[in-house]
């Protein structure tokens, strides 16, 4: 059995499944060919056809299928050679509207550089493309997502010609709202300062801040994992007990300029414990 899957693209990619249409009819194709067309549409009596299925139904056609022929999508090519499946891939292509830039063209090159899989570039040769991987061995994959990851970015990058500012537009959020959140904690700690003592200076203002900083978030559609955003903030609170009581009682600085020193401080905290709490994420 063949498998064709054309991935959740929005956009229309009938060419690939008009070349293989006509291989059926030229006899060069006899196996049953089922097809995950997604979001194209296209009839035809020689192939089975279905839209869009769960993804434990999609990896049992990939372990039944002898041949996956699949668009440039990482994830479906990556699904064929980790199942030991023979992979031809086709790119999506700005040219015929298929795609919004020809990133999948660099993504294949990847893999076929590695030997992977085998590329169908010219889809009018689609017949001598399925007698080369009846011949074709791939090499055995070894995963190494984090580098082939950063070549896919700088691909769609250069692609998309992308800004420093789009670039790191998430990052930038994260630090505006940082500034944006100092800013009202040193606020609110100036007006509580002459009135309560330091300590519930410290923890109204701080809680305080936090609340705001939940409402700045959805505000700003900043998502975050609560756990890791609580575990975050109860940390910097016991440094910030400790760095105030420290700088206020044994060095004797003024208690605002000891907010501001501190505030400075809990920032690079912060980013250091943020690093380490989701080093398992980009």
């Amino acid at each position: 059995m063949i498998l064709v899957t054309l991935g959740t693209q929005d956009k229309d990619f009938t060419r690939l499944l008009k070349a293989i249409d006509r291989e059926i009819e030229n006899k060069n194709i006899k196996e049953k060919v089922i097809v995950q067309a997604g979001f194209t549409k296209y009839k035809s009596k020689n192939m089975e056809i279905f839209d869009l299925i769960p993804n434990e139904k999609l990896e049992e056609l990939v372990k039944e299928c002898n041949i996956l022929i699949t668009h440039g999508g990482v994830g479906s090519i990556l699904m064929g050679i980790k199942n030991n499946k023979k992979v031809i891939a086709a790119a999506r292509l700005k040219y015929y509207k298929e795609h919004t830039n020809d990133h999948q063209k660099q993504i294949i090159n990847e893999f076929v550089d590695k030997g992977y899989i085998l590329e169908l570039s010219d889809f009018n040769k689609l017949g001598d493309i399925l007698k080369e991987i009846k011949k074709f061995k791939p090499n055995k994959f070894v995963s190494n997502t984090r580098n082939f990851t950063k070549k896919v970015e700088e691909y769609i990058e250069e692609e998309n010609n992308i800004s420093w500012y789009n670039k790191y537009r998430k990052n930038t959020s994260y630090g505006y709202r940082g500034i944006l959140l100092s800013v009202i904690n040193l606020l609110i700690f100036y007006l509580l300062k002459n009135n309560l003592e330091l300590s519930n200076d410290i923890l109204i203002s701080y809680v305080l801040t936090i609340f705001i900083g939940v409402i700045l978030s959805l505000i700003m559609d900043i998502k975050y994992d609560s756990k890791r955003f609580i575990i975050t903030n109860l940390i910097s609170l016991v440094f910030e007990f400790l760095l105030m009581n420290c700088f206020i009682s044994i060095l004797e600085l003024d208690m605002m300029l000891s907010k501001t020193i501190v505030l400075l401080i809990i920032l690079i905290i912060n980013i250091l414990i943020i690093k380490f709490l989701y080093k398992d994420k980009r």
